[in-house]
């Protein structure tokens, strides 16, 4: 059995617009992110993607982006799930400062091993490392996402830069090292083709 899920980072948000740390801080979506969501909404709607339940973070940057995207494709009846395990990324006392201000004070290559390394965290209290993002992700993953994949449903998950991050690397088996070059931008569909045992197949950059 062929399974199809859609990775979708939010669209821009207010703080992504001023170049700041996110986090888990509850920041809304510009108006260009809702408009990339709407985007993106046409774009898998045009490709012909079905889409049977949708997961997202608790936070409001993320679900707005999935309730627009749904809209757009006619599919605000199916199943939602929100989870904290979906959430971004943690920076702790980071959060609300600019990358700006970061790299000024701290080197723009130390910024970047902490924004980009798979084990770094940055050097504040309850911030995440990408490793512990992805071992919070990976229960839903294996209880929840996985089942609805093995049943045949078409899955979209809405979150977060980090967080789709961490389910590339585990779906494409990236190594430690290599996701440190992993972009993802927002509202950019990722289709993923799976096999029974939900083994990469194909992906399509829509």
């Amino acid at each position: 059995m062929l399974s199809r899920l859609v990775l979708l980072r939010h669209g821009q948000s207010l703080w992504n617009r001023e170049r700041r740390f996110t986090g888990w801080t509850d920041i809304d979506l510009s108006f260009q992110g809702i408009e990339e969501a709407r985007d993106a909404g046409r774009i898998m709607k045009g490709a012909g993607i079905t889409i049977d339940v949708a997961y997202t973070s608790l936070l409001k940057r993320a679900v707005r982006t999935m309730w627009i995207v749904l809209g757009e494709m006619d599919l605000t009846r199916i199943p939602v799930i929100k989870s904290w395990r979906l959430n971004e990324r943690a920076y702790g006392d980071f959060e609300g400062r600019s990358l700006d201000e970061a790299e000024e004070l701290y080197g723009a290559e130390q910024v970047r091993r902490w924004r980009k390394g798979f084990l770094h965290r940055f050097p504040a209290p309850s911030s995440e490392s990408l490793k512990d993002v992805q071992e919070r992700l990976l229960p839903l993953w294996q209880g929840q996402i996985a089942a609805d994949l093995k049943k045949g449903r078409g899955v979209l998950v809405v979150s977060h830069g980090n967080t789709i991050r961490a389910l590339v690397k585990h779906i494409e088996e990236i190594s430690d090292q290599n996701i440190e070059e992993l972009e993802v931008h927002t509202a950019s569909p990722i289709l993923y083709e799976l096999d029974g045992r939900l083994k990469l197949m194909k992906r399509i950059d829509l």
